[in-house]
């Protein structure tokens, strides 16, 4: 998505976990359960609660790369997947920032993972970041 805003602001509103409440879609209950506040950086740690499919899920994610307000990574260190690393990156352009998150998963569990994923999660992945893009949309005053 392209925002019209500058880039530290876009930056910003990425880097504060509580806005990921913001754009998740509310069927997943997502909580962000730090017991202080997150202080973006590299090697910050942030731990959530989720629920999928009525089940309660903890899930914790650690920052690893951290470059503000280019872009910033996290990775999963506790939680459903077996691999979880999610690139958000911030590119100036002469229309606006260029917002984009790139994510490589991969489900536990072998050929039932695999299984779960073609029938399940990778749809309920795209669900998710579709109503993400919607919501940043709103948050920012962007069309998509």
């Amino acid at each position: 998505m392209l925002a019209r805003l500058p880039i530290a602001e876009v930056f910003s509103l990425f880097e504060n976990p509580n806005n990921l409440l913001r754009i998740t879609p509310p069927w997943l209950n997502l909580k962000v359960i730090n017991p202080e506040p997150v202080v973006m950086r590299k090697g910050a740690e942030i731990t959530y609660r989720i629920r999928w499919a009525g089940l309660p899920l903890h899930w914790k994610t650690l920052i690893t790369e951290y470059e503000p307000p280019l872009f910033f990574v996290d990775e999963q260190v506790e939680g459903p997947y077996r691999l979880w690393r999610h690139r958000h990156t911030f590119t100036p352009t002469p229309e606006g920032v260029l917002v984009a998150d790139h994510v490589d998963y991969a489900l536990p569990l072998g050929w039932l993972g695999r299984g779960a994923q073609a029938l399940v999660v990778g749809r309920q992945l795209k669900a998710i970041f579709q109503h993400r893009k919607s919501a940043l949309a709103q948050i920012l005053g962007e069309t998509q």
